[in-house]
């Protein structure tokens, strides 16, 4: 009886913990939004600017994409593991 209780309580956790760690998924999209409102911003102010703009916007992007795929990468670690 002890032993189901205990196998319970870590299912339970892993499925509590795999779910608080795509917390981190919600922040990525929020980071995206940004860098991408700044750009439309920026090239509004400076067009003449366009190519190097778009160039860091993606760099942006990329680095707030992989903050999000690593909070699921997290996820599927503490689910699988």
């Amino acid at each position: 009886m002890k032993s189901i209780f205990f196998l319970t309580i870590t299912y339970s956790a892993k499925y509590i913990g795999a779910g608080l760690a795509t917390i981190g998924v919600v922040g990525a999209g929020a980071g995206i939004g940004i860098v991408f409102a700044g750009l439309l911003m920026a090239i509004s102010r400076n067009p003449f600017k366009e190519t190097r703009l778009v160039q860091l916007a993606l760099l942006g992007f990329a680095l707030c994409e992989a903050m999000g795929l690593l909070a699921i990468m997290m996820a599927f670690l503490i689910l699988y593991s």
